[in-house]
């Protein structure tokens, strides 16, 4: 694992899409606030189970230096995650309170937090509040019903965006995360989030894990890995060595390089595949085994280094003994060709592997963000199996539990999936990221200085999960073509299971809006998916005319369609 930084300067314009609100005025003590004061409540966006809410209090005055905001629910709605507040809740009786960060009132006297939520029944808007222990008297404002879909037919002729099916490019294997490599296991409601096809859960289709040199700390990952396998849909396994044990190893040790002395290789094969043999035995196939993570690194950590031509020694004469499984080369630092060219280039090494794999960590510098022809030209997948951005915190902070923050945001859409996006245009088979649970990946870690709780989905999360969720894995890239008005799009289009799938991704600060989108053929449905600083997989309107869908892209998002056909 390395963590590489970068900043990112992009401006957001964004318009939420208001579900339902309620305003009051509300009475104040004499001298703690001016009149006229208001609290709008808003439901930004809105899902089967759950929603994302914000309030906002204007009109606050100069004097107050510190807020208490109190309202009631009905049964079954319930906060999850909030943001720029303090929020509890006991029974249906919710209380938000200022937070050092966000205490001080601006000379407009207008503050703001947000929240995310789940319901079970319905999700109507609180009808009053108090601010400061007064009870609101100014009455309520009838809530807006939400904003139908426009009723005009749709627009008829050019597409924007036109699917060709005929024209096929890679097979995707999937899109997944780590596991902590020395850490403790995920917890049986972290795996299904992060793998399962429900609401608000991600959708992964792989998971990866370390296999340890000690054979005593096989056990550790067992059953989230069974979980993963029998709770989410096709899910793979890939296991990743750091090091061989230290006695097998010239510098005698797990840590800081060194390497496989020569005369254990045949120990080393034994040992990758009595791993293999222990997991399947405890029900766990794993379906892909590294020979070695990052064979061109050699931190103060777990960690062996090889040489491109020791690579392919090793898997042509012992690659046959690790069965039941199938080896990938060789998760080089930037998918540095040296270390992969040599066992593609020699028959019987290349027949006893199944997958190139390659992290990201300066790969796209090295021009190597692009189509990997040697493999393509003897069909072994190349898998992205690491990577690790999270510049925007500055050094740590606790940003990331604020899913309307601008600089995660930014990095998210502008780093993270135009890599996911460009993978894909580069053929290859697999996307896969760091740590699944951590502060700034795709469900918290619960650490109080990074402000996410433990296990829920994070704005990072929901973003991976517009490809993880709906592109699976056996599902082929098709062709496209693109319109001038579509051109700020970046978007590839899949097949598979009687689904057209397009993964689209505006980086622009302008939505392009009634955009018609041409299937290879007339569609029974179309479904339309969309994150955004203010969404989170939401479902958005869409209509549908033959073999036509129209959409609306909003602004700084990432979205997915999916035709039935």
């Amino acid at each position: 694992m390395r963590r590489r930084r970068g900043t990112n300067t992009a401006l957001v314009s964004v318009g939420a899409v208001l579900l339902a609100s309620a305003a009051v005025a509300v009475a104040m003590p004499a001298g703690a606030a001016a009149a006229g004061c208001r609290v709008d409540y808003s439901v930004s966006s809105q899902w089967q189970g759950g929603f994302g809410a914000s309030v906002t209090i204007t009109n606050l005055g100069d004097a107050v230096t510190g807020w208490t905001l109190a309202w009631n629910y009905s049964a079954g709605q319930t906060v999850t995650q909030a943001w720029n507040t303090t929020l509890t809740q006991s029974g249906t009786a919710v209380t938000a309170r200022n937070v050092s960060y966000n205490g001080a009132i601006p000379t407009n006297g207008t503050v703001s937090f947000g929240f995310n939520g789940s319901w079970t029944g319905s999700n109507p808007a609180p009808t009053t509040f108090t601010l400061n222990g007064v009870v609101c008297t100014g009455g309520t404002e009838p809530t807006t019903p939400p904003t139908d879909p426009p009723t005009d037919p749709p627009p008829t002729g050019p597409a924007d965006i036109t699917v060709n099916s005929a024209t096929k490019y890679q097979t995707v294997d999937g899109f997944g995360a780590a596991q902590s490599i020395w850490g403790s296991a995920w917890s049986t409601t972290d795996t299904q989030t992060l793998v399962g096809m429900g609401a608000n859960q991600l959708g992964l289709s792989i998971v990866r894990t370390g296999l340890s040199p000690e054979s005593s700390e096989w056990a550790t990952h067992v059953n989230s890995l069974k979980t993963a396998k029998s709770y989410g849909s096709n899910v793979k396994i890939l296991a990743s060595p750091w090091t061989a044990p230290a006695a097998w190893k010239t510098n005698n040790s797990r840590v800081n390089g060194g390497k496989l002395k020569t005369d254990y290789y045949d120990d080393y094969a034994n040992h990758l595949n009595s791993y293999v043999q222990y997991m399947r035995g405890q029900g766990v196939p794993i379906d892909v085994t590294s020979v070695q993570n990052e064979p061109d690194w050699h931190p103060d950590y777990d960690s062996m280094d090889w040489s491109g031509t020791e690579l392919r020694t090793f898997v042509r004469d012992q690659g046959t003994k690790v069965q039941n499984t199938k080896l990938m080369v060789a998760e080089a630092v930037n998918l540095n060709y040296n270390f992969t060219d040599p066992t593609l280039n020699d028959s019987t090494a290349r027949n006893n592997i199944g997958y190139i794999g390659g992290h990201l960590y300066g790969t796209e510098e090295s021009g190597r963000l692009r189509p990997y022809s040697l493999a393509q030209q003897y069909n072994k997948p190349v898998w992205m199996t690491e990577w690790n951005l999270h510049a925007a915190d500055g050094g740590g902070s606790n940003i990331w539990g604020n899913p309307a923050n601008a600089a995660v945001w930014n990095e998210t859409l502008d780093d993270i999936m135009r890599t996911v996006h460009k993978s894909m245009e580069a053929n290859w088979n697999a996307y896969i990221w760091w740590y699944g649970k951590r502060y700034y990946s795709f469900i918290g870690d619960g650490e109080s200085a990074f402000g996410t709780v433990a296990g829920a989905p994070l704005k990072r999360g929901y973003a991976f999960s517009q490809y993880a969720k709906y592109v699976r894995p056996g599902y082929q890239r098709v062709a496209l073509t693109k319109s001038s008005k579509a051109s700020p799009l970046e978007v590839t289009a899949y097949q598979g299971d009687g689904k057209i799938t397009l993964v689209i991704l505006n980086r622009s600060n302008s939505a392009v809006n009634n955009a018609v989108i041409q299937a290879p053929q007339n569609v029974s449905r179309a479904e339309h998916y969309l994150t955004s600083q203010n969404a989170n997989a939401a479902s958005q309107p869409t209509s549908v005319n033959g073999g036509q869908a129209t959409i609306n892209v909003g602004a700084r998002s990432i979205s997915t369609l999916v035709f039935t056909l």
